[in-house]
């Protein structure tokens, strides 16, 4: 029976129908409800039918609304802080990998690549108790460098409370976040180094290079596509930060509200005071901020990478 409505034209499409109609349910309409709930007023609780609507009022909302511009100040506070030093060190890193012995190269790769692949959540638990003021190992570390000669001058007299303090909180976060993908962007360099042909560094070593000579003009220019890939992919993530500072914070936003970010401001704003509405106007508003980041991104390393 199913021969015929099975044919050599539609099976593609008939084997592209599961994928489809997921992505439709959890992907597409999702999708389009929060573009329609970005023009209405609506609670979860008073039903489809309650929906009113309000035309650009949400998004006049937003942009007036000191909270969001402050969520969205912490976002650029700590993607840039967590995402800069990421690839600065992910390129050097990667660099030394690449001179390495192939069996140690593949033992280092797996474990810088770690904490890529394990639970944001265990993350930052582990980096709450790390942080912890009384027990915090980190605490405890800079307690044993006071009693360094010469060093006690240079750090704090009493523990620090780094997650309700609000001027420690961000550095924190940013911590977490740097170790969590710097891995991650040192993998990424590594595989595009393995692309670069040896012989361009022998012929610039033959006519006198030095090393900084050719990391300069051989190892950039080969990665900068890949350069452009990792730094739009920090992008894209630091807009879209929510599980490291929703956790270090219980889902709070910390003292001051230091470590609320955007993507935490927005789940507060419609699961804690059921404004769906506003928080999808504001979520669409991101999305506009993040296609120009991107694009923005592109321009700076050139049309073509």
């Amino acid at each position: 029976m199913t021969r015929f409505f099975i044919t050599a034209r539609s099976a593609p499409y008939w084997f592209l129908a599961p994928f489809l109609l997921l992505f439709a349910v959890f992907g597409l309409f999702p999708l389009l409800f929060s573009l329609g709930l970005a023009f209405a007023r609506w609670e979860p609780t008073s039903g489809m039918g309650a929906m009113e609507w309000v035309g650009l009022e949400n998004f006049v909302f937003a942009l007036q609304d000191e909270w969001f511009w402050k969520s969205l100040g912490n976002t650029l506070w700590l993607g840039l802080a967590s995402a800069l030093p990421q690839h600065l060190i992910a390129v050097p890193l990667a660099c030394a990998l690449n001179g390495l012995h192939q069996r140690a190269r593949n033992t280092l790769v797996g474990i810088y690549f770690m904490p890529y692949i394990t639970s944001t959540v265990a993350i930052a638990i582990l980096f709450s108790s790390l942080f912890s003021t009384d027990y915090g190992l980190i605490n405890a570390g800079l307690k044993a460098l006071r009693a360094v000669p010469g060093l006690d001058w240079l750090l704090p007299a009493q523990a620090i409370d780094w997650l309700n303090d609000p001027d420690r909180l961000k550095p924190a976060i940013a911590t977490v976040v740097f170790w969590r993908f710097v891995g991650f962007n040192t993998v990424l360099y590594l595989a595009a180094l393995q692309t670069i042909p040896r012989d361009l560094y022998e012929a610039a070593t033959m006519d006198g290079a030095g090393r900084w000579q050719r990391f300069v003009y051989i190892t950039l220019p080969g990665l900068k596509a890949m350069l452009l890939f990792g730094v739009t992919l920090s992008v894209i993530g630091s807009l879209q930060l929510f599980e490291e500072p929703f956790i270090l914070t219980n889902g709070r936003g910390g003292n001051d509200q230091a470590g609320m970010t955007s993507a935490v401001y927005l789940y507060r704003l419609a699961f804690d005071f059921n404004d769906f509405g506003a928080a999808s106007a504001m979520a669409w508003l991101l999305f506009a901020l993040l296609a120009l980041a991107t694009w923005a991104t592109q321009k700076a390393f050139g049309e073509r990478a």
